[in-house]
C-alpha cells in the first residue's frame, strides 16, 4: 500500500466529486440538457443544439446526421454553486467535480445504458413533461434500479403544449412505483414558463435573461397563489422525508423544529438509499432551469464515497466476496466498462476506477487473462476530445490506451488486489442479417471492422453459418444494425451487401424425453473404427433460466476420459440448434447412462453420439420455437387509432391498454418482432405521418405453430 505523503494530489476531494449519468426515452431532450450543462459550467462557450448536428456529445457523423443519440459520451466539468442570500445549499460555493456520461434512449442501444449505469454513482432520469413516462422510461428506470442508482427526475419540455408537470409526477409514483417529492416545480408552463419555485427555500427562481442564453438569474419572494403551491409541496416532502429517514422522523415525531439544512441533509440521505426520488421541472431548450438542477446533483446525489464499496469475488476462493474500499491509499481496482475504436488514438478502454491509484507506466493486472500490461497513456475524455493526464484517482471515470486483450466488464487491478468485479449484464440481440464484402478488398477489412465493432458492442455479435459460409450478424433491431453496417463502410471503407433483417428465433422444449444417440463405424467401411453410445433426458427449465447440465453417468458406463467429449456435444447440439438451426434456450440436459468400446471409443465418437441423442430428445420432447415479442407504444391523433388497432390485430398484436391525453391516444400493444418490419412506415401511411411509436425487446414467446412450420421448411429442418 503506498503511504499517504507518497500519492500524487488529487485535483478535487473525493466528497465534492459527482459522477452522475443522464438517461431518457429517445427525445426526451437528454443530450440538449448536457449541453447546456457543459455551457453554463464553462466547459463550451456556445450551446450546440440536436437539430443543427453541433453537440458535443453526440459527435458521431450518424448521430448529428440522425439527431440521436447512438453511444455513450464522457465529459467532465466544474460546478460552484452561488452561495445566494437566503438560500440553503448543502455545498455552497464549493468547486465540485461532475464526471457526466449521457446516454442514448434509442432501445436499439440500451447496452450504452446498462453499462454506463453499472459505473456511476446517481443519475438525472429526463420526462417529457407533455409524454410524460414512456416505456424506455421504464427501461431505463428498472436498469438504475438494478444497479442500485440513486436518481433525481428532470421534468423535460415544459415549455411545450400540454407539458403537464404534476401529471408526469403522479406517473412516476404509478407507473414506476418510485416516490417521487418536488423540490423544483415550475412556474407556468408552455410560452409562460418563466422559472421555478424553490420548495425547500421558498423563493421564486427566475430565468428572464434571454439575452445571455439564461446564464443569469434571479430570485424573488413568492406571490400568494405560489406561496399556497410552495407550502403544499414542502408539507408533502417534510412527510416524505420523515417517513424515508430515520434522524428526521425522530424530531418530526418529537415536534422539534427541523431546519431547512435538516431537511434538506435528511432528503439526501433518503435519495442515496433510493427511497426517494426529488424532482424538478423546466426547459433545458428554453434555457430555464439547469443552473438549480446541478445543485440538486450536487446537494442529493452522492459522491463516491456515500455509496456502498464494490464488492467482487475473491481470486483466491471463488466462494467469498470481498469489497474495495473508495481511496486512494488502497491498492487499484477498476471496471472497464466501455470500449471504443477512436480514429486518432487506437483502442480506448473506458473504467471507473472504485479504489486505489493507476498513472502512466504503472503495472495493472486482469484477473480474467490472468495477463499483466503497463499503462501507455491516460486519458480524461470529454467527448471525442483527449487531455492527457498522469494519474487516474479513486472515483474518477477516464481510458486507457492501448491494453491489448480486453473485454467490456473486465477487472483492471493491482497484481495483489485479489478481487474479480461483477461485468454489467446485457440483453441477447433480437435481430440477425446476412452481410457479405462486395469485392475481395474488402473482405479483409471487413473482418477486422467486424471484429472491431463486437469488441466495442456486446449486443453486437457476428458469427459464420457453418452451413451456408455466411457471415451473419446480430443485434437489437434494424436501426442498431443499419448503424453498423454505416461504420463498416465510413470508419473501415468495407462495402458490403446485407441480406434482409431476420429474427433470431429460439429453440426450447416444453416436456421431459429421453434420447439415445450411437455413433458406430467399422473398420472394415473404411477409416479408423469408432464406437460411442449415449442416454439422456431433457426437460423444460424455467423460461429466463438457461442451459444446465447435469451429469449422473453410473459408474463405469462411459469413463472419466470421455465425459467432457459428451457435454461438449451436448453444447455443440443446442448452440447450433436442432430443430430449425436456432440457438436452444432454457433446457436442463441429464447425461444418464451408455456404453463404450475398450479399443474403438474415443471423443470425437461420444460427442457425436451425444448430438444424435441430443437430436432423439427433441424429436419426442415437444420441441418448440420461441420468438422476440416487443412492447410497442403507438401516440396517434384519436381519429386514426382505430385504423392503428386494426392494424396491429393482423399483426398478431394484443391491445393492452389505451391511454388517453387530451387528443392524443396512447395504445400499448404486445406484439411479435417478425411483424413489426417496415412498421414505421405503415404507421405514418396510415395516420398521415402524424402518429409515433416506440419499441423495446419484452420476452420470448411461443411461435404458433402455423408460423413454426413455415419456418421449419424455410430453414430445411424436420
Amino acid at each position: 500500500m503506498a503511504k499517504v505523503a507518497d500519492l500524487p494530489k488529487r485535483p478535487v476531494p473525493l466528497e465534492r466529486t459527482r459522477n452522475i449519468g443522464i438517461a431518457a426515452h429517445i427525445d426526451a431532450g437528454k443530450t440538449t440538457l448536457t449541453e447546456r450543462i457543459l455551457f453554463y459550467t464553462g466547459m463550451t462557450h456556445r450551446i450546440g443544439e440536436v437539430h443543427d448536428g453541433a453537440t458535443v456529445t453526440d459527435h458521431m457523423e450518424q448521430e448529428r446526421e440522425r439527431g440521436i443519440t447512438i453511444t455513450s459520451a464522457a465529459v467532465t466539468c466544474q460546478w460552484t454553486q452561488a452561495p445566494e442570500s437566503g438560500v440553503t445549499k448543502l455545498f455552497s460555493a464549493n468547486n465540485q467535480r461532475i464526471n457526466i456520461i449521457d446516454t442514448p434512449g434509442h432501445v436499439d442501444f440500451t447496452a450504452e445504458v446498462e453499462r454506463s449505469l453499472r459505473v456511476l454513482d446517481g443519475a438525472i432520469v429526463v420526462f417529457c413533461g407533455v409524454a410524460g413516462v414512456q416505456p424506455q422510461s421504464e427501461t431505463v428506470w428498472r436498469q438504475a434500479t438494478k444497479y442500485n442508482v440513486p436518481r433525481i427526475v428532470f421534468v423535460n419540455k415544459m415549455d411545450r403544449v400540454g407539458a403537464d408537470f404534476e401529471n408526469v409526477v403522479h406517473e412516476i409514483s404509478e407507473k414506476l412505483g418510485a416516490r417521487a417529492v418536488r423540490i423544483l416545480i415550475p412556474i407556468g408552463s408552455e410560452e409562460h414558463l418563466t422559472g421555478q419555485i424553490d420548495i425547500l427555500n421558498k423563493k421564486a427562481v427566475l430565468y428572464t435573461d434571454d439575452e445571455n442564453l439564461g446564464s443569469t438569474y434571479e430570485l424573488a419572494d413568492l406571490t400568494a397563489e405560489q406561496l399556497t403551491l410552495a407550502e403544499d409541496a414542502y408539507s408533502d416532502l417534510l412527510d416524505a422525508v420523515a417517513d424515508a429517514d430515520e434522524q428526521i422522523g425522530e424530531k418530526f415525531l418529537m415536534e422539534e423544529e427541523i431546519s431547512v439544512e435538516e431537511l434538506k441533509a435528511g432528503l439526501r440521505r433518503a435519495t442515496i438509499s433510493n427511497a426517494l426520488v426529488p424532482v424538478a421541472g423546466g426547459s433545458a431548450f428554453k434555457n430555464k432551469g439547469v443552473q438549480y438542477l446541478l445543485d440538486a446533483v450536487v446537494d442529493y446525489l452522492p459522491s463516491p464515497l456515500d455509496i456502498p464499496a464494490a464488492q467482487g469475488i475473491d481470486t483466491s476462493d471463488e466462494e467469498k466476496t470481498v469489497e474495495t474500499e473508495t481511496s486512494d491509499s488502497e491498492k487499484f481496482c477498476a471496471l472497464a466498462f466501455k470500449i471504443w475504436a477512436d480514429k486518432y488514438v487506437g483502442k480506448l478502454v473506458f473504467f471507473r476506477v472504485y479504489s486505489g491509484t493507476v498513472s502512466k507506466g504503472d503495472m495493472i493486472y486482469n484477473p480474467r487473462t490472468r495477463q499483466k500490461e503497463r499503462v501507455g497513456r491516460l486519458i480524461q475524455v470529454q467527448a471525442d476530445k483527449h487531455d492527457e493526464i498522469d494519474t487516474c484517482f479513486a472515483g474518477d471515470i477516464a481510458a486507457i490506451v492501448g491494453l491489448k486483450d480486453i473485454q467490456t466488464g473486465d477487472t483492471l487491478s493491482h497484481l495483489k488486489a485479489g478481487i474479480l468485479l461483477e461485468p454489467p449484464s446485457f440483453p441477447e440481440p433480437v435481430i440477425s442479417m446476412a452481410v457479405e464484402p462486395k469485392t475481395q478488398a474488402d473482405s479483409d477489412k471487413m473482418v477486422i471492422g467486424l471484429d472491431r465493432l463486437s469488441d466495442e458492442d456486446p449486443t453486437f455479435v457476428v458469427r459464420v453459418d457453418e452451413e451456408t459460409g455466411q457471415t451473419i450478424i446480430a443485434g437489437m433491431g434494424e436501426l442498431h444494425l443499419e448503424v453498423i453496417i454505416d461504420r463498416l463502410k465510413r470508419e473501415f471503407g468495407v462495402q458490403a451487401n446485407v441480406g434482409k433483417p431476420q429474427i433470431a428465433y429460439r429453440e426450447t422444449v416444453n416436456a421431459s424425453a429421453k434420447g439415445e444417440g450411437k455413433f458406430i463405424r467399422d473398420a472394415a467401411t473404411g477409416g479408423k473404427a469408432m464406437y460411442g453410445h449415449v442416454i439422456l433426458e431433457l426437460r423444460p427449465n424455467e423460461r429466463g433460466k438457461g442451459i444446465t447440465i447435469e451429469n449422473t453417468i453410473s459408474s463405469g458406463a462411459i469413463p472419466k476420459d470421455f465425459v467432457p467429449a459428451v457435454i461438449e456435444g451436448v453444447s455443440e447440439a443446442m448452440t447450433n440448434g436442432i430443430v430449425a438451426g436456432y440457438p436452444v434456450v432454457d433446457v436442463h440436459v441429464n447425461v444418464q447412462d451408455g456404453s463404450f468400446h475398450e479399443v474403438d471409443s474415443n471423443d470425437n465418437a461420444f460427442k457425436v453420439a451425444a448430438i444424435f441423442a441430443m437430436k432423439d430428445a427433441f424429436e419426442k420432447a415437444s420441441a418448440i420455437l420461441l420468438e422476440p415479442v416487443m412492447d410497442v407504444e403507438v401516440s396517434t391523433p384519436e381519429e386514426f387509432q382505430g385504423d392503428i388497432m386494426g392494424d396491429m390485430n393482423r399483426r398478431r398484436g394484443q391491445i393492452r391498454e389505451i391511454e388517453t391525453k387530451g387528443k392524443v391516444a396512447n395504445v400499448m400493444i404486445t406484439a411479435p418482432l417478425a411483424e413489426m418490419f417496415g412498421y414505421s412506415t405503415d404507421v405514418r401511411t396510415l395516420s398521415s405521418g402524424r402518429a409515433s411509436y416506440t419499441m423495446e425487446p419484452k420476452s420470448f414467446e411461443e411461435v404458433p405453430r402455423a408460423q413454426v412450420d413455415q419456418l421449419i421448411a424455410d430453414r430445411g429442418g424436420y
